[in-house]
């Protein structure tokens, strides 16, 4: 879609339209790079690498590594791992996502897996299954996605004695 600046609507009435018709839209004209549209009818298998923003309409099977953000609209379906600065999620979603900034589930939307992120917002009407890590920290020191932190198992009151 390409529209000129004196014809592009307000922040205002974006916010007011539904979620899932927005579709990232906001993410997308944070980015001042341009964006690589998967259309409906596109079934893609494999990695999917792009140096801007994402937006998926159709189905995608494999991974995904954006520099920028990822946007799902409201008929994708997508079975992958996620790498990208933000992620909004309007369709259906399975597998990892793991972004530095934002990962918004909207109205309608489906997450089926893990979400790491700084921050997480699910509107109402959508739909987490799954773990959510907001902290980054343990990420950064080495930790994989999807590992649980070590457990320091404490030894029963009776085997202490006999130590």
């Amino acid at each position: 879609m390409i529209w000129r600046r004196e014809e592009a609507e307000t922040e205002a009435e974006i916010q007011a339209r539904p979620a899932e018709e927005t579709g990232g839209r906001r993410m997308a004209e944070q980015q001042s790079g341009e964006v690589t549209i998967i259309g409906k009818g596109a079934k893609l298998e494999g990695t999917v690498v792009s140096v801007g923003s994402l937006r998926i309409e159709g189905q995608i099977k494999g991974q995904v590594n954006a520099d920028g953000d990822v946007m799902l609209a409201q008929e994708s379906q997508v079975e992958a791992d996620i790498r990208a600065q933000n992620v909004s999620v309007a369709g259906r979603f399975k597998g990892s996502i793991i972004v530095k900034g934002r990962a918004e589930l909207a109205r309608g939307g489906r997450v089926d897996g893990n979400i790491t992120a700084k921050t997480l917002v699910v509107e109402e009407g959508g739909i987490f299954q799954g773990q959510s890590i907001m902290d980054q920290q343990a990420q950064q020191a080495g930790q994989q996605p999807g590992q649980q932190p070590a457990r320091r198992e404490s030894i029963p009151e009776a085997e202490r004695a006999k130590v």
